[in-house]
């Protein structure tokens, strides 16, 4: 499936929401999709267009601040420190539609840690946030 922003084919580096139960994400992904929050805040924030990340299926605004909940915990289990809270903004939240399984067959075809421990879990299905 071809994601396409503004100025065309999403790339592999822009900001996505995995939207995967954070426990199955290796750590790479997992600190990966934590700093995409802080861009997708930041875009939402100066009013720039997000519309090619919603018709993607890259986003979900109205999640922002349960996802990036999510991820902390899931960081602050691991060890890590975490610094940089999310401040809630007058931005609107807008309901984006992000496919958490086709989010995990993806993950699990880039990512061998992933691949693992969503393995491990034996899971078909991964839950969401």
């Amino acid at each position: 499936m071809d994601y396409y922003t503004v100025s065309g084919i999403i790339e592999k580096n822009d900001m996505r929401m995995w939207m995967v139960n954070p426990e199955l994400m290796c750590s790479k992904h997992l600190l990966g999709e934590h700093v995409e929050l802080h861009m997708l805040a930041g875009c939402l924030q100066r009013g720039k267009n997000i519309d090619g990340f919603l018709k993607g299926g890259l986003v979900d605004p109205s999640l922002l601040h349960v996802r990036h909940e999510a991820l902390v915990r899931e960081m602050e289990k691991r060890g890590y420190q975490h610094r940089s809270p999310i401040e809630n903004c007058d931005y609107p939240l807008i309901k984006g539609d992000v496919d958490v399984q086709a989010n995990v067959v993806e993950l699990s075809s880039r990512c061998e840690d992933c691949r693992a421990l969503f393995d491990e879990a034996g899971r078909t299905h991964v839950d969401s946030i």
